[in-house]
């Protein structure tokens, strides 16, 4: 065996790991379909399943009854359609120039977001072709989807031939239940729906699921509910599924008047110990979440205690300030984000939201599924 193979052969070496919990996944997306009522719930898995991976996580919820899934590009779609030949795929991009055949080939339904995108699509389907597709109408995201006026012009022709499968909007402000948006987006769309008779129809993401049964019409989508991410404020967040960790690489004593890391952005005020874990920016842990004199950054959770990051981030390494954990050593694993360091008190921390870190989430980690059935 040549010493690549004999390398293969003993097990990853590398010093991160990402532990996802298939069952809690699972757990969440059957709470969220209680909530969603007589409504179907979909799951949206693009972004490698907000980067947990789509083809264990798409597999595991369609054991678990999911039967619609909603991806960003025709790349996630036909990767999703390798392991899953019965599920309904919506490709939120929705149809590129001259893509129609090779997306109906493949069973995958173009999200039409242009009155262009319906043209060239009418057009494939007067001239032969085959394929469902679903059409989006825009009711004050004004990101994708056709107009009100547009929707209108369409559902006086001939629409009811053109394999539409689904009609749907995308609310713009849900996270927030007293914006004044989500009504109007709700009249919008009813609206809009009503142009197009007997065609299901699909408004709520996770954070509108939780607006109220009249925003759930005929389909839910959810996405960073199903992750275990915030999605609504005042609303606690749904099980974890991703648990990072990292490696402790070495333990070192470091006196006060010290600084730590790039920059000198942070000195000891007391003798400390600093132990140096295995994850950077690299791994997509967010370089502004480090620590300054001025600002203090992240923690992680190491030895049953937070422990803050100390100076400013590496590519590959972070220092934390362990002087008040006991018994830190080389070898220990110290979780980034989990059940002990929420996704989301990281990303506010560095100026973000959960959806960027989750999506963020590098190569390099070691990643293991847990809780499949």
């Amino acid at each position: 065996m040549n010493p690549i193979a004999q390398a293969e052969a003993a097990g990853p070496a590398d010093s991160s790991r990402l532990t996802i919990d298939l069952g809690a996944l699972v757990g969440n997306w059957r709470h969220l379909a209680r909530l969603a009522g007589q409504a179907e719930t979909a799951a949206a898995v693009k972004g490698d399943a907000y980067g947990m991976g789509l083809e264990p996580t798409g597999t595991a919820l369609e054991r678990a009854g999911c039967r619609s899934f909603f991806v960003a590009l025709p790349s996630e779609g036909l990767r999703l359609r390798r392991i899953l030949p019965r599920a309904a795929i919506y490709v939120l991009s929705g149809l590129t120039a001259g893509n129609a055949p090779a997306l109906a080939a493949a069973s995958l339904r173009p999200v039409l977001g242009s009155i262009e995108e319906w043209r060239e699509w009418s057009a494939y389907r007067a001239g032969g072709g085959r394929g469902e597709a679903a059409l989006h109408i825009d009711t004050g995201m004004n990101r994708l989807g056709l107009s009100l006026d547009e929707a209108r012009d369409v559902s006086t022709g001939d629409w009811r031939r053109q394999g539409l499968t689904l009609v749907i909007s995308h609310l713009a402000c849900a996270d927030t239940p007293g914006h004044p948006l989500n009504e109007t987006q709700l009249k919008r769309f009813r609206a809009g729906a009503a142009l197009f008779e007997g065609l299901p129809a699909s408004l709520a993401n996770s954070a509108g699921i939780h607006l109220g049964a009249h925003y759930g019409f005929d389909l839910v989508r959810p996405g960073i509910a199903l992750y275990g991410g915030a999605f609504q404020a005042g609303m606690p967040s749904l099980d974890v599924v991703a648990k990072a960790e990292a490696l402790v690489l070495q333990v070192r004593d470091v006196p006060a008047g010290e600084s730590i890391g790039y920059g000198a952005s942070q000195t000891l005020r007391r003798d400390s110990r600093i132990a140096i874990l295995s994850a950077g920016y690299a791994d997509g842990y967010p370089r502004i979440a480090g620590s300054t004199d001025e600002q203090p950054g992240a923690s992680v959770f190491l030895n049953g205690r937070r422990a803050p990051l100390a100076g400013r981030l590496s590519m590959d390494l972070m220092a934390v300030d362990v002087t008040d954990v006991p018994n830190v050593k080389r070898g220990d694993w110290a979780e980034l984000l989990g059940a002990n360091i929420p996704v989301d008190e990281v990303a506010s921390i560095a100026g973000t939201i959960g959806y960027e870190l989750l999506t963020s989430l590098g190569g390099r980690y070691e990643r293991r599924y847990v809780g499949a059935a």
